[in-house]
C-alpha cells in the first residue's frame, strides 16, 4: 500500500491540486464499478510522480542513485536567528559529503563530528545547532500566521472534496499551504485518546523507530511543536525551551522526558511516516513513523522497506511509477514541501484498520439493511516535505470524516462522484473499495444532483469534470465558517 504509500499510497496519490507552483507532475488513477472490492489488503490511497524528464538536468539512473544528493541547506544555517554554526560559511564540496556521509542506520548523537547529513551540515554542526533551532530559516518554509480566532471546540477541518473527473489524469501538485500543514480540529481530544489507546494496546504495530533515525524524529518533533506554538498559540507554548504546554489537554510535558514520536503521539493527532536515504544505494526506506490511521496495513509490517517494497500492490506501480517516484524522492528540495488529498467511502468511521481487522468484512457485501446516515466520507488529507537537518522525507496526513449527507447541497459535488463511481477503471476502483456502499450512496447522489438542477444551484446537464474549485466546491468557505461560527 503506499508506503502503501503509508497512508503510503498516500505517496502515491501525492497528487492534487492543481495549481502552478512548483510543478512536479502525478499520474493518479481513480474510478469504480459496482463489483464487489477485495477486502484483503486496502492500503491508503497513493501517490505518484508522472515520468517527466527534466530539461535542465538528466534523470539519475534507475537503479542507482548511491551518487545522488538532495539539494544541500547549507547557506540557509547563515539565516538562523541564533546558534548559528561557527563553521556555518564554510564551502563543502558533495563529493566531500559523500565520502562522508553519515550512515542510515548510525545515531548521529554517538557519530564522529566529521560526517555528514545528506544535506550537506556535519554531525558537529547539528550538535552546535542544539534543541529548537529556526528552522523556518533552515527549511526555507515560513512559519504559519496565528490563527488566533480559532476555537477548538467548534473547529471543523476544511470541506476537503478531492475527487477529480477524467479518470485517467495528469495531476500538478501544490505547494504546501504553509499556515495548514497541521489542521486541528474539534475531535483533538477524542482522536488524542483513541490514539494513545492504540498505541498502549498496539505498540510497534502504530508507532516505532529504527537505529539512524533519531535525529530526523527530533527535528520532526521540534518542526512540528514550532508550527503549532506559532499557529495556535492560544492552546501551545514551549517554556525554557524544554517545557511544552497545552492548554486544550492542560498538561505540561517535557519534550526531552520521550521519544519525539511519543511527544508527538501525546499532543498531535496526526501520522507521520519518516523515510531516510540509504546511503549505500540512495533509495529511501521506511525507518521510523507513528501511524494510527492505516488501512490494511501496519507500521509493523512495512518499517525497513524501500518505496517499490511498500507499494508492491498498488496497481501499475512497479511498471509506471516507481522509477519516477525514486527519481522525486532523491532530489525533492527542503524549500518545496508539497500537499494532496486521497478519499474513500467507509461505514462508519473505522480510524486504524489492519489486515484482519473485523471492519473489513463489511467491504465484502451491500447491507440492504445500511443507512445513508450510516456512510461517511474519509479524506486522508497528506503532505510530503523534507527535513531540512536530517534531509529524511516525510510523509504526513490525517484521516477526516465526513457524513456524506453533507454533499447535498455542495454544487455538483454528487453529480461528480457518481460519475468517478460509475465511470472510473475497474482495477483501481476495486483497489479503493467503494462498492460496500455504492447501492446506497448512487441513488442519494443522484436524487441530490436532480435536486440542485431543480432549484437552480447547479445548471442542467454540465459536463462533469474536475471543479474550478479542486479541492474545495463552490462557496465552500460561507459554509464552513457558518457551520463552525467564526
Amino acid at each position: 500500500m503506499a508506503f502503501q504509500i503509508l497512508n503510503f499510497q498516500w505517496l502515491v496519490g501525492l497528487a492534487l491540486l492543481g495549481t502552478a507552483v512548483t510543478y512536479i507532475t502525478f499520474t493518479r488513477s481513480r474510478g469504480g464499478r459496482a463489483r464487489k472490492a477485495s477486502t484483503a489488503k486496502t492500503p491508503p490511497r497513493s501517490l505518484s510522480p508522472e515520468k517527466k524528464q527534466s530539461t535542465s538536468q538528466a534523470a539519475p539512473s534507475s537503479t542507482d542513485y548511491k551518487d545522488v544528493l538532495p539539494p544541500p541547506r547549507r547557506e540557509a544555517m547563515l539565516s538562523m536567528k541564533s546558534n548559528i554554526p561557527k563553521t556555518a560559511s564554510e564551502q563543502i564540496s558533495e563529493e566531500h559529503v559523500l565520502r562522508n556521509i553519515l550512515p542510515m542506520t548510525q545515531n548521529y548523537e554517538t557519530a564522529e563530528d566529521g560526517l555528514y547529513t545528506s544535506m550537506g551540515i556535519s554531525v558537529k554542526e547539528v550538535k552546535e545547532m542544539g534543541d529548537l533551532p529556526d528552522y523556518s530559516a533552515l527549511s526555507g518554509v515560513p512559519l504559519p500566521n496565528a490563527y488566533e480566532e480559532f476555537k477548538i471546540e467548534k473547529a471543523l477541518p476544511r470541506p476537503y472534496r478531492p475527487f477529480r473527473w477524467n479518470y485517467h489524469q495528469t495531476m500538478s501538485l501544490k505547494k504546501l499551504e504553509t499556515d495548514w500543514w497541521v489542521e486541528l480540529e474539534n475531535t483533538y481530544k477524542e482522536r488524542i485518546a483513541q490514539r494513545k489507546g492504540l498505541y498502549e494496546k498496539h505498540g510497534k504495530e502504530v508507532l516505532d523507530w529504527m537505529p539512524g533515525s533519531e535525529l530526523a524524529c527530533k527535528e520532526l518533533m521540534e518542526m512540528v511543536l514550532q508550527f503549532i506554538c506559532a499557529r495556535y498559540p492560544q492552546y501551545f507554548s514551549i517554556r525554557d525551551n524544554r517545557i511544552l504546554v497545552n492548554k486544550i489537554l492542560e498538561t505540561e510535558q517535557d519534550i526531552r522526558a520521550k521519544h519525539p514520536l511519543e511527544i508527538l503521539m501525546d499532543n498531535v493527532p496526526e501520522d507521520f511516516a519518516i523515510t531516510l536515504r540509504d546511503d549505500k544505494t540512495g533509495y529511501y526506506v521506511f525507518r521510523a513513523g507513528v501511524i494510527c490511521s492505516s488501512l490494511g496495513w501496519n507500521v509493523g509490517t512495512k518499517i525497513g522497506l524501500q518505496l517499490h517494497e511498500i507499494h508492491k500492490i498498488v496497481p501499475d506501480y512497479k511498471e509506471k511509477m516507481k522509477f519516477s517516484m525514486d527519481r522525486f524522492f532523491t532530489k525533492m528540495p527542503a524549500d518545496k514541501p508539497i500537499q494532496r488529498g486521497s478519499w474513500g467511502l467507509e461505514i462508519d468511521q473505522p480510524l486504524y484498520m489492519p489486515a484482519g481487522h473485523p471492519h473489513e468484512k463489511l467491504r465484502l457485501s451491500q447491507n440492504p439493511d445500511l443507512a445513508l446516515d450510516d456512510c461517511f466520507l474519509r479524506v486522508d488529507w497528506q503532505t510530503l516535505r523534507r527535513l531540512p537537518i536530517s534531509g529524511a522525507i516525510v510523509f504526513n496526513f490525517k484521516a477526516l470524516f465526513t457524513p456524506v449527507q453533507e454533499f447535498r447541497d455542495e454544487p455538483k459535488v454528487p453529480a461528480l462522484i457518481a460519475k468517478v463511481l460509475r465511470g472510473g477503471k475497474e482495477n483501481l476502483m476495486k483497489y479503493k473499495g467503494t462498492w460496500h456502499v455504492e447501492h446506497v450512496m448512487l441513488p442519494a447522489l443522484d436524487k441530490w444532483n436532480q435536486e440542485q438542477e431543480d432549484n437552480g444551484l447547479i445548471e442542467r446537464n454540465w459536463e462533469v469534470t474536475t471543479l474550478d474549485e479542486d479541492p474545495w466546491f463552490k462557496g465552500w468557505e460561507e459554509k464552513w465558517h457558518r457551520q463552525q461560527g467564526f
